[in-house]
């Protein structure tokens, strides 16, 4: 799978100066964690969950989500399960292609029981995502995979979801957030990515983001982000790629302040029908969000509705002038300083080399724009189908 292979191929080449790699399941799980992009979350539950999956390849999903948890009621459990077990049962018989797909339980034995169920279709299953993380919780689910992959053989990957009391309450926060890092530290190898449940951690203070904020805009969800980057995130070598909570608005209600897109760059593009699509879809406020989630280190981003993934990808591709300060960074041996090669900023050797490593990463799943290329041509396009 490739991001942006749903685009013309003619017009991909206008779009890119470095085009996006191909990835699959069984690449490097530091790649796979960057390549996952906006994960679409849908319910176990769905009459059309092989269709829906094969939907959401054709427009431009890469990883997707089967949920058993919040997602549907608690007496539908034993329903969800049957579904899922069904649908991916025959998508792996129609041979398909399909995005990375999760299975978000509830509970530990559900990996090894629906594994088993699946039979030979648990192929199509990268990992599960593992809910209300704690340390003390964790452990048995990280050891239920543990105990799954070692008997089919299968590589299981892990995602891990930060959304529990303790770890936003702030006298529990700092000890679960380092028990949870130990814990990680064992099964390193199995662990993908960290998630963040923003909607569990506003609901702890009986919150709900409205559409016209981001999730920085509450600070009690905000600082709780904070420190997850600080514990789990660091570029040290201990860390994990941690992504962007989810955005929960597909429909435009009453606004109360102004569209949070300028109008130039789509008027530059003469793409000003696309900006008011955006502005009435309540998609300015994600795409506000999901700057601010890579300006704190977030990469990715979970999101309930196919029309969120274009924004979300089109601003993960690395821009030209990114691209040329990375490469500019990491071909300095020893340190200085030095001016950009758009000459509009100062580059360090050092203090940046961690963060153009990460880009140029991000450069080989998202690839990089060509020069003059912008965010609104490559949202344009991803969303085109």
């Amino acid at each position: 799978m490739r991001h942006f292979d749903h685009i013309d191929a003619t017009y991909r080449k206008h779009l890119f100066y470095r085009h996006p790699r191909r990835f699959d399941r069984h690449d490097d799980p530091a790649v796979l964690a960057v390549a996952l992009g906006a994960t679409l979350y849908t319910p176990a539950t769905r009459p059309r969950l092989a269709e829906d999956i094969r939907k959401a390849a054709r427009r431009g999903v890469m990883s997707l989500v089967v949920c058993l948890e919040d997602a549907i009621a608690d007496a539908d459990v034993a329903a969800g399960e049957a579904n899922a077990v069904a649908q991916l049962r025959a998508l792996h018989a129609s041979g398909d292609d399909v995005p990375l797909l999760f299975v978000r339980v509830r509970e530990p034995a559900q990996i090894g029981a629906l594994t088993d169920r699946l039979g030979d279709a648990a192929a199509l299953v990268t990992g599960f995502v593992l809910p209300k993380f704690t340390a003390a919780a964790g452990a048995a689910f990280l050891d239920a995979l543990e105990e799954t992959a070692a008997r089919t053989g299968l590589r299981l990957l892990a995602m891990p979801v930060i959304e529990s009391a303790e770890a936003v309450y702030a006298e529990t926060r700092g000890g679960m957030l380092d028990d949870v890092a130990r814990l990680l530290a064992k099964h390193r190898d199995r662990v993908l990515a960290v998630r963040l449940g923003a909607t569990d951690m506003s609901a702890a203070y009986g919150l709900r983001r409205p559409p016209d904020l981001t999730i920085y805009d509450i600070r009690p969800v905000a600082g709780v982000i904070c420190d997850v980057v600080n514990i789990l995130g660091r570029a040290d070598g201990t860390g994990y790629v941690v992504t962007g909570p989810v955005w929960e608005y597909f429909s435009a209600g009453e606004r109360m302040f102004k569209p949070q897109l300028r109008q130039s760059p789509f008027e530059r593009q003469q793409a000003a029908p696309l900006r008011q699509r955006l502005i009435t879809a309540d998609l300015d406020g994600l795409i506000r969000e999901v700057h601010l989630d890579k300006a704190n280190g977030l990469t990715g981003k979970t999101v309930i509705h196919p029309s969120h993934v274009a924004a979300v990808h089109a601003l993960s591709v690395v821009t030209h002038e990114e691209y040329c300060d990375a490469a500019d960074i990491l071909g300095v041996a020893g340190g200085g300083a030095m001016a950009s090669s758009y000459a509009n900023k100062m580059n360090e050797a050092k203090p940046h080399r961690a963060w153009a490593e990460r880009l140029l990463l991000r450069a080989q799943v998202f690839g990089v724009a060509a020069e003059g290329v912008t965010f609104v041509e490559l949202l344009e396009a991803a969303g085109s189908r």
